[in-house]
């Protein structure tokens, strides 16, 4: 059979580094994870499960890969990336780090430090730390905070374990892993052969496709098999919703699905495969909120796996990225064979579950439109724990105004509908409203209860909820308005 064909040809093999050596896996079940790997095929029990749904760290595992000429390491959760996914990378495990009987820097410091109580969570900390490590850039107390935000210690406290960090983290890693790093760069080269991958037959698989084109073909003839692209969603229907996944199409090789460019009218567009960590700079560029929305999106673990095409084309009502695009004006193309077509982002939900998607169908990228000297815009995010927790209720709002007059408004929320939804009522109330003159705001911010039934669940009730949307809509409007109190417990953002 042939079910994917380029000019590199087709690889019937995932291939990866791991402690030295090439593996090559050519039978394995396309819902493996890592961690069963590790601890199941391997022996590599120092990785460990916690949660089983990516948020406490324990599986903490690092990969090297080859990018922009320089090898990265990313800290990732084993317990929810497919074995597949590591085809052209460098698995390090906590194993690893030692040179003998040497402990690496890291692990000595936290030692030294008293960083390291029960040890069920130590070792992903360390591989959390260990990419800190190699990042090239020297860590501050404040990038320590972000870095184990997705790593959980419920026995030491984490002052002892970020004094380790910034004793160590300088910015220049001095490990065998950087004394050996050319000869493993060389390594990871001889694995990039371009090839589509295709590990199975037509009853199960895991592909991954090299080509738009090839990704195409497959899915065409496959439309029910499951897109991966970081696995932050689909890792959960297999390790909590227990789906014994069969064909599994993984996006993580498709060349030009990660591309970045300007649009005709000069929008951002982010190919489907950018990653979450990727985007976060080129968002932040258009607003500093877009940025810090982005920096409390999951932990770094979510951030470097998870893209901008898998958030929006799993169509979560409580996903953050698609309300803020909405409100930008983003626009959302898709592909089918050899067809593309581009609808606006809020057409693309439909109901709970279901998008504007043939069977068949991808996201190819997502185009986010810059902002003008006449466009205000604030994105805000209200969940129960600072870091790494899902949105109650997620506000973007953008404004065009006309002297101080509100001409024109986009406002679209998250957490409030079975979709990522605009407040239409809200909208028009606003039209005409004098940022100068708060009694005129009055009608948008009472329209809001009217544009939502919010539900109650264990993140909030539904009168909390409509509380909030009403009150993060008026905050927005004294930004705009120049608010002389502070109306943010952190640094205020300046920028327009």
């Amino acid at each position: 059979m042939e079910p994917v064909s380029s000019a590199a040809g087709l690889r019937q093999a995932v291939r990866f580094r791991f402690r030295g050596r090439t593996v090559a896996l050519d039978r394995f079940q396309p819902r493996a994870t890592v961690l069963d790997w590790l601890r199941e095929s391997v022996g590599a029990k120092g990785t460990k499960e916690g949660c089983a749904e990516g948020d406490c760290g324990a599986c903490t595992v690092v990969l090297a890969r080859m990018r922009a000429g320089r090898l990265t390491y990313d800290a990732v959760n084993a317990c929810i990336l497919l074995i597949g996914q590591l085809d052209g990378a460098e698995l390090i495990t906590i194993e690893d780090l030692a040179d003998g009987e040497a402990l690496h820097p890291l692990q000595q410091a936290m030692v030294d430090q008293h960083g390291s109580q029960c040890g069920f969570c130590t070792p992903g900390i360390v591989m959390s730390l260990f990419a800190a490590y190699h990042s090239g850039l020297p860590a501050t107390r404040a990038s320590l905070n972000d870095q184990l935000a997705g790593n959980l210690c419920r026995c030491t406290g984490y002052r002892p374990i970020v004094d380790a960090a910034l004793s160590t983290c300088d910015g220049a890693p001095a490990d065998r892993f950087a004394a050996s790093a050319e000869m493993r760069w060389d390594a990871l080269a001889g694995l990039g052969d371009g090839a589509d991958v295709f590990v199975g037959d037509e009853r199960a698989f895991f592909a991954a496709p090299a080509s738009l084109d090839a990704l195409a073909a497959l899915y065409g003839r496959f439309p029910d098999a499951a897109l991966v692209a970081g696995a932050t969603d689909v890792g959960l229907w297999i390790t909590k919703q227990l789906r014994d996944l069969k064909r599994v199409i993984s996006l993580g090789r498709v060349a030009g699905l990660d591309a970045v460019g300007a649009g005709a009218d000069g929008a951002l567009v982010l190919g489907a495969g950018v990653t979450l960590a990727e985007a976060a700079p080129l968002l932040a560029a258009i607003h500093p909120d877009l940025g810090e929305l982005m920096r409390r999106f999951g932990s770094i673990q979510v951030r470097v796996s998870g893209t901008v095409g898998g958030n929006i084309a799993n169509g979560s009502p409580i996903g953050d990225l698609a309300p803020a695009l909405i409100a930008l004006g983003g626009r959302l193309v898709l592909r089918k064979g050899f067809v593309t077509r581009t609808l606006p982002l809020e057409d693309f939900f439909i109901a709970y579950g279901r998008q504007d998607r043939t069977p068949g169908e991808f996201v190819l990228s997502v185009e986010a439109p810059r902002l003008t000297a006449a466009l205000r815009f604030r994105a805000f995010k209200v969940s129960k724990r600072i870091d790494e927790d899902i949105s109650a209720v997620m506000l973007a709002v953008r404004v065009e105004l006309d002297g101080d007059r509100v001409g024109g408004a986009r406002i679209a929320y998250g957490g409030m509908a079975a979709t990522p939804k605009r407040a239409a009522k809200a909208e028009a109330a606003l039209i005409g409203a004098s940022l100068a003159d708060p009694a005129t705001w009055r009608p948008a911010l009472i329209a809001v209860a009217s544009d939502f039934t919010p539900l109650t669940d264990q993140r909030a009730s539904a009168a909390y909820r409509s509380a909030v949307a009403a009150n993060l809509l008026e905050k927005a409007l004294m930004e705009f308005a120049g608010a002389s109190a502070p109306t943010r417990l952190g640094a205020l953002h300046a920028a327009e």
